[in-house]
């Protein structure tokens, strides 16, 4: 077997190796701990809170993509200002049918940022710290995700018929009012447009997901309730 790889790895294919035994097993394994990293991030750390299968498939797949351009870039002595060119520019993609929101955008920074990190090979950069700078990441995230902002605050508007209650004084009775038609448990709120021609006002309340379970008979109740 040992024969066998040393004679394919003397091989070669019009001038280029059929295959170099030590670039093959280093690229395997560096993309093998970008993998995993990457997709502890997205799965465990983005995911729970977004539940966005497009952008779980789309951070994955960008981090593989960026990961490998990268340290085949590197192979063929490329400078690093190409190689961070090439960041920039996905760093400021734009999807022209819909709007990224700017938390999606962060972890795309991210994702980005980490296979780029992961692709770049330089002998003045230790494993270990390469090893640190990941973990770093995933702790920072781990801390603002689950322990910092863990309670993800969530929003909707409402069009509101009793207009009565939107006076200052009638403040706790509208919120009761509205908690019991929704079945959400409201943290804060705040009154928008007034039409007195319709006796409606717009009213956009704030809730904690985590803590809110819809309850489907006043949802029926309510005239509106759509996601801002």
């Amino acid at each position: 077997m040992t024969n066998l790889m040393l004679l394919l790895n003397d091989l070669s294919l019009g001038g280029i190796e059929l295959i170099d035994l030590k670039g093959f097993i280093n690229l395997l394994l560096r993309f093998l701990f970008n993998f995993v990293i990457t997709t502890f991030i997205i799965r465990f750390l983005y995911y729970p809170n977004s539940r966005r299968r497009d952008y779980l498939f789309t951070y994955i797949m960008i981090s593989t993509a960026i990961f490998l351009l990268i340290i085949l870039l590197e192979t063929i002595k490329l400078n690093i200002g190409f190689a961070l060119g090439l960041f920039a520019i996905f760093g400021i993609i734009r999807y022209r049918t819909n709007t990224i929101p700017i938390k999606e955008m962060t972890y795309l920074f991210v994702v980005i940022a980490i296979s780029v990190i992961n692709g770049i090979t330089s002998k003045k950069i230790s494993y270990a710290e390469i090893l640190l700078t990941n973990t770093l990441f995933i702790f920072v995230l781990f801390f603002l995700e689950k322990i910092w902002l863990s309670r993800n605050e969530s929003k909707k508007i409402i069009t509101y018929e009793k207009i009565e209650l939107i006076k200052p004084e009638k403040r706790e009775e509208l919120i009761l009012d509205i908690e019991n038609r929704t079945g959400i448990k409201i943290n804060r709120l705040e009154i928008g447009k007034i039409d007195f021609l319709r006796d409606t006002a717009n009213i956009r309340i704030y809730y904690f997901e985590d803590s809110n379970i819809i309850n489907h008979e006043g949802e029926k109740d309510s005239q509106l309730l759509d996601n801002d």
